[in-house]
């Protein structure tokens, strides 16, 4: 039997002795995308930043069937993670393309096949191929920071609150985008207060409340 490719067991993420994410296990096979549900401070974010190795954890997490919960966040992205994170942060002073080439470890020619491949899903982001980041709409700025991830061939990307700040017809297009990102073979692990949104994607759900796991949804039985 095949391992799944994420594995959290007992996870617990704790601030000053609160925990924000309280002994949390699930798996995500290969293929899947899996949404987490719940308000705000209901553990969505912290549960994402401690498998990219940004909070303080205890638990395991193994991807791919090896254990990576202790190690540092770049070898983390490197064994096939990518993130990206809730608000977007893209390097604002720097163009569109050398947000993209930013992420890129690989020579030249292999860096302009990645991005051209972004500028494909995204030709938004190939029409401002050299503005500033900053320049950018809402929309814009989370295509760039989707396609940064993307870059780096991730097996598994985890997406915090996509939808965030975009208009309704943005975010219903994002997630379009993102189903096609899904189709192509890579795994989705996302955060997301817009349960319709979330629904039109998910496979599987995870309903988060004060930090636990509350409840586990099929896509089908989540859309119904």
């Amino acid at each position: 039997m095949t391992a799944p490719l994420l594995e959290i067991a007992d996870l617990t993420v704790a601030y000053g002795g609160a925990p924000a994410v309280d002994r949390v296990s699930f798996t995500v096979s290969e293929g899947d995308c899996v949404a987490l549900l719940g308000a705000n401070g209901a553990g969505k974010s912290s549960l994402l930043r401690a498998i990219v190795g940004l909070a303080p954890l205890t638990g395991r997490i193994a991807l791919a069937g090896t254990r990576i919960d202790r190690q540092r966040v770049e070898a983390r992205i490197r064994a096939g993670i990518g993130y990206v994170p809730e608000g977007r942060r893209v390097f604002a002073g720097l163009s569109v393309r050398d947000n993209l080439a930013a992420a890129i470890a690989a020579p030249a020619a292999e860096r302009t096949r990645r991005i051209d491949e972004t500028y494909a899903l995204f030709p938004q982001l190939a029409a401002r191929d050299r503005d500033a980041a900053w320049q950018l709409s809402g929309g814009q700025q989370q295509m760039l920071a989707i396609g940064r991830a993307l870059v780096q061939r991730p097996k598994l990307m985890l997406l915090d609150e996509p939808s965030l700040g975009l208009a309704p017809a943005l975010a219903f297009n994002l997630f379009e985008t993102l189903a096609g990102i899904a189709a192509s073979g890579t795994t989705l692990l996302l955060a997301e207060q817009n349960v319709r949104l979330a629904a039109s994607l998910a496979s599987h759900a995870l309903i988060l409340h004060r930090g636990r796991i509350a409840a586990r949804y099929s896509g089908d039985a989540l859309r119904a």
